[in-house]
């Protein structure tokens, strides 16, 4: 690696240590630059040594995390480009998906980061140039139109959290419902708690959900609940208990290449076979999702598990696709 590029991750390693409340720590410096736990070590030594004003502390779990204090580095923002380009396609995206009030703020963000610019005209004509050429992230294609004041009163209520009372599908009362997060995908769901049934999370289409209103009554969320784990528990969106189990894909030699570059899941473990051919390892449920998925691989992969799974598949696998996913 060269010097320029070692001084640009120092610069970058300062602005995530002077961002994040807790500072920043060996593993994320892994995750994020790619580098061995050693390379990480030598990065914040370089880090104290670069900058006075760096604090180092051992939290609870005795792992060293570094912070900037009073960093000031606004001043070091090298290229406003990028920046500019991530908010307005997430301002896009959040519009597109009815997220109106986080569209307004990633608006007024982007504005603010424009008007601290010295040459405005030059990075906002550089930032279109971009934009134009990633067109293809808001194609047009099937989606669900979500109504924004229900999504503003489930962004309310996760903020609390709060209980909501919501007209869901064709029911003719209303219910109470226990947010505890929202799941993004070809439908976007609502992970919550309807205490007046059982006691589990489960999800609602928030495309079903036709009233909703903020209640200022506050709840505990499920002990040991986190949208992250909750959301692994599924190959897609949809959730059954009875599916959850291991799943093995084996890929033909001649796709192996390809599947690898797929993150089926964020749990998933590959492993490559002596005969070319690539298993894909995972636990989750949904396997209704999952054969949509597999369909596009045509004869190409074969489901090893589980047998439900297998059922589905077996006889709707194709020979005559010319191309793969």
């Amino acid at each position: 690696m060269s010097s320029f590029s070692k001084a640009q991750d120092l610069i970058r390693l300062a602005q995530m240590a002077a961002a994040r409340r807790g500072g920043i720590g060996l593993e994320d410096i892994c995750a994020e630059f790619g580098v061995s736990h050693r390379t990480a070590q030598r990065m914040t030594e370089a880090l104290e040594g670069t900058f006075g004003n760096v604090e180092a502390e051992d939290g609870p779990d005795r792992k060293r995390r570094w912070r900037l204090v009073d960093p000031g580095l606004a001043r070091l923002q090298l290229r406003y480009e990028t920046g500019i380009e991530a908010l307005e396609i997430a301002a896009r995206t959040a519009e597109a998906e009815g997220r109106l009030r986080h569209s307004r703020a990633l608006d007024d963000l982007r504005e603010g980061m424009l008007a601290r610019v010295p040459a405005r005209a030059r990075v906002e004509a550089d930032a279109e140039a971009v934009l134009t050429a990633m067109g293809q992230v808001m194609r047009p294609g099937p989606r669900v139109r979500l109504a924004p004041d229900i999504l503003d009163a489930i962004i309310e209520a996760l903020r609390g959290p709060f209980r909501l009372r919501v007209r869901y599908n064709q029911d003719g009362a209303t219910r109470i419902l226990e947010p505890h997060g929202v799941l993004l995908g070809h439908r976007t769901y609502l992970a919550a708690r309807d205490p007046a049934k059982a006691d589990e999370v489960r999800n609602f289409r928030i495309d079903l959900i036709h009233e909703a209103q903020t209640l200022n009554e506050s709840f505990t969320l499920q002990e040991g609940f986190t949208i992250g784990d909750y959301a692994a528990q599924a190959f897609g969106v949809w959730q059954d208990p009875e599916q959850f189990g291991e799943v093995i894909w084996r890929f033909a030699p001649e796709a192996a290449e390809r599947a690898a570059g797929f993150r089926f899941h964020p749990r998933q473990v590959l492993d490559r076979q002596d005969d070319g051919s690539l298993l894909v390892r995972f636990k989750a449920s949904g396997w209704l999702e999952m054969t949509w998925h597999l369909y596009q691989w045509g004869d190409k992969v074969e489901v090893i598990a589980p047998k439900g799974l297998k059922t589905l598949v077996n006889g709707y696998q194709r020979s005559d696709f010319k191309a793969l996913p």
